[in-house]
C-alpha cells in the first residue's frame, strides 16, 4: 500500500528532526559571561577617543598586556563613549572586549594603518587579486575563549574608500574585514553593531565553537561585494537573532576555493541559523559557496525573514571546485521583494588561476526546503546542475510563492516537490524515495549519525 505523500513528508522531516537534534543543539549551547577577574580601561593606555587620534599603539599595548592575566581567569578590555580610530590590531587569549554604548572602534581609512598578511591556505591567493590580502581590523589567530561585546557599541569600518578602490582597481592588495577569528575556538560575537565593513563583516575561519547572536550588520545599497557573517572552514557555528542588511550576501558559508580549498580539507560543519532579518540588493539572503571546495554539510537553517533581496537563498559552486553542499536544511522562511526565492547554480564563481581542474565537479545532494512563503516575488526558482554532475535529491515542501512570473527554471537537476506553488518543474517531481535513503532522509547511518 503506498503511503500518502503528505504521509511521507511527514515522515521524512519527523526523521530528520529526531535526527538532527545535534545540528539544532548548537545554539543551544550557552557560553559562559562570568566576569573576568580583571579589567583595564583603553584610557589607561593612552587612547584618545575624539574620532581623529589614532589609537593603534594604545591597543596593541592594552592587547599586550592582558596577556598577562591569561593563566588568571583572563581579563576584559574597557572601551568608553567615544570615537576611537585604529588600525588592525590582534588579540590575545581568554580575553573579553566590551564596547560601552556610545563607543564606536572606528577603522582607519589609510591602508598604511592595515597590516599586510599572507593568503589563507584554503584560498591560495586574496581573494580579490593575487598575492596578499590587508589583515582584518580585529584578529584572533590560534585564540581560545575570546568574547567580543558590549552595550550595543559599534564597530565602524569606513569602508566608503575601499569600495571605490575596488572599483576603480587600485586596490594593492585584497580588502580587509572587520573582525576574523583563524584557527580559534569558543569563540562569542554579540550586543554589537556593524556599520560599513571594507569587505566581510564577520569573518571566522577554521574555527570551532563560535555563536554570534543580537548583532546588528549595516551598509549602505552601493558597498560592492560586502559580505555580513561568513563562516568559512569552521565547525559548530551558531548564528540567531540579529539583523544584516548589506550590498552582497548578508550570510554566507564558504569552504575555500578550488584546489586550495581540496589541498587544505577542512569543510564548513555543523551550522545553526535562525531568528534572522536579512536584506542583499545585489546578492543573496543567504548563500552556500561559490568557494566551497572544502564542502558544506549538516546545515540548519529555520526562521528568516529575507526582503529587497536580489535572491533569497543561493547555491553556487562549478567546475573545478570538487566538494560538495550537503545535507542543508532550510525551514520557515518568509519573502518579500525578492526577485529569484531560490536560485542554484553549477555555473557560478571564477577561479583562483589557471592550475584548478576541470575534472574536480563539486556534488550538490540532499537538499531540504520546506515551508516557505514570498509575497512580491520575480522568479521562483533556477535551478541549475551541472551535466557531468547534475544536483540531486533537491526536495521542496509547502512552498507558497507569490510570484510576477510563473515560471521556475531547472536543467540537470533531479528531486522531489509536494504542495509548492506554482508548481516546480518537473525535474523536481520524482518520486519522494530521491528524499530517503537506507531508512533515513539522507541515507544510510552516516546520515543518521551527521543530523
Amino acid at each position: 500500500m503506498k503511503m500518502p505523500v503528505a504521509l511521507v513528508w511527514l515522515l521524512a522531516f519527523s526523521i530528520l528532526l529526531i535526527g538532527g537534534e545535534g545540528s539544532n543543539a548548537i545554539c543551544k549551547e550557552s557560553f559562559k559571561l562570568d566576569p573576568r577577574p580583571h579589567s583595564v580601561s583603553i584610557l589607561e593606555f593612552g587612547a584618545v577617543g575624539d574620532g581623529k587620534t589614532l589609537n593603534t599603539l594604545a591597543f596593541q599595548n592594552a592587547i599586550f598586556y592582558l596577556k598577562s592575566f591569561a593563566d588568571k581567569g583572563g581579563a576584559q578590555l574597557y572601551v568608553p563613549p567615544g570615537k576611537w580610530l585604529t588600525g588592525s590590531f590582534n588579540l590575545t587569549s581568554h580575553l573579553t572586549l566590551f564596547l560601552e554604548k556610545g563607543a564606536t572602534i572606528l577603522a582607519s581609512p589609510d591602508p598604511s594603518h592595515w597590516d599586510v598578511v599572507s593568503p589563507l591556505p584554503s584560498y591560495g591567493r586574496g581573494v580579490e587579486i593575487p598575492g596578499k590580502r590587508y589583515r582584518s581590523l580585529i584578529n584572533g589567530d590560534n585564540l581560545v575563549d575570546v568574547i567580543i561585546t558590549g552595550d550595543n557599541g559599534t564597530f565602524d569600518g569606513q569602508g566608503a574608500a575601499w569600495w571605490e578602490w575596488l572599483e576603480s582597481g587600485s586596490l594593492n592588495y585584497s580588502r580587509p574585514h572587520i573582525i576574523e577569528f583563524v584557527s580559534s575556538k569558543n569563540i562569542l560575537i554579540s550586543n554589537l553593531t556593524f556599520l560599513n565593513a571594507p569587505s566581510v563583516n564577520i569573518h571566522p575561519v577554521y574555527c570551532s565553537h563560535v555563536h554570534i547572536h543580537k548583532v546588528l550588520i549595516e551598509t549602505s545599497v552601493d558597498s560592492p561585494y560586502v559580505l555580513g557573517v561568513s563562516p568559512d572552514s569552521s565547525d559548530n557555528v551558531c548564528l540567531e537573532d540579529s539583523t544584516i542588511n548589506v550590498g552582497h550576501d548578508a550570510v554566507s558559508l564558504k569552504s575555500g576555493w578550488d584546489q586550495y580549498g581540496i589541498n587544505y580539507g577542512r569543510p564548513t560543519t555543523a551550522v545553526h541559523i535562525r531568528n534572522l532579518s536579512l536584506k542583499s540588493p545585489t546578492g543573496a539572503g543567504i548563500s552556500f559557496g561559490s568557494e566551497m571546495s572544502g564542502g558544506i554539510s549538516d546545515v540548519t537553517v529555520e526562521r528568516l525573514n529575507i526582503h529587497s533581496s536580489l535572491v533569497g537563498i543561493a547555491f553556487r559552486t562549478t567546475r573545478g571546485r570538487g566538494g560538495y553542499i550537503r545535507n542543508i536544511t532550510i525551514s520557515s522562511v518568509d519573502l518579500s521583494g525578492v526577485d529569484t526565492a531560490i536560485f542554484a547554480s553549477g555555473h557560478i564563481g571564477s577561479h583562483p588561476d589557471d592550475k584548478f581542474d576541470r575534472d574536480a565537479l563539486p556534488v550538490v545532494t540532499h537538499i531540504s526546503m520546506r515551508n516557505i512563503t514570498g509575497e512580491d516575488i520575480g522568479l521562483a526558482g533556477n535551478i541549475t546542475g551541472i551535466g557531468e554532475a547534475p544536483f540531486t535529491s533537491i526536495c521542496l515542501a509547502d512552498i507558497h510563492l507569490q510570484t510576477r512570473s510563473e515560471s521556475w527554471v531547472c536543467s540537470n537537476v533531479s528531486g522531489f516537490s509536494d504542495d509548492v506553488t506554482p508548481e516546480a518543474c518537473t525535474e523536481l517531481m520524482s518520486s519522494p524515495s530521491s528524499c530517503f535513503g537506507g531508512g533515513s532522509l539522507y541515507g544510510g547511518d552516516a546520515a543518521a549519525q551527521s543530523w
